[in-house]
């Protein structure tokens, strides 16, 4: 009785160790090992983030990139009337843990603003 009191705990473990899936398991930059979905260089988190302050008809938007990789970003405005020319800016590159400000404008009222970003 004594043996399979020291064994319970050690097959329980086992089991326990057995059913976790294989991507929960981390791996090494290196170890491929044919076992579980190959990483890509896009498998890690990336773009900047991006905040927009609409004032009247004027737009600054201040994009920060808190990642490895550097991100290029575009400001985007539409303008409300329909005379008023839309307007996109130049591609605008966020080294890492960098931070750019972009500004824009119509004549009148700003409809809508976002931003694209690149690699």
């Amino acid at each position: 009785m004594r043996l399979s009191r020291r064994i319970a705990p050690a097959l329980a473990a086992v089991a326990l160790v057995t059913a976790v899936p294989s991507e929960a398991i981390p791996r090494t930059l290196g170890d491929q090992g044919g076992a579980g979905p190959a990483r890509s260089s896009r498998s890690q988190p990336f773009g900047a983030d991006c905040r927009t302050t609409v004032t009247g008809s004027h737009v600054v938007a201040y994009c920060h990139n808190p990642y490895v990789d550097p991100d290029s970003v575009r400001l985007h405005v539409e303008c409300a009337r329909w005379w008023d020319i839309d307007t996109d800016s130049a591609p605008a590159e966020v080294a890492p843990a960098g931070t750019v400000r972009l500004t824009g404008r119509c004549w009148k009222e700003i409809r809508a603003v976002w931003i694209t970003h690149g690699t």
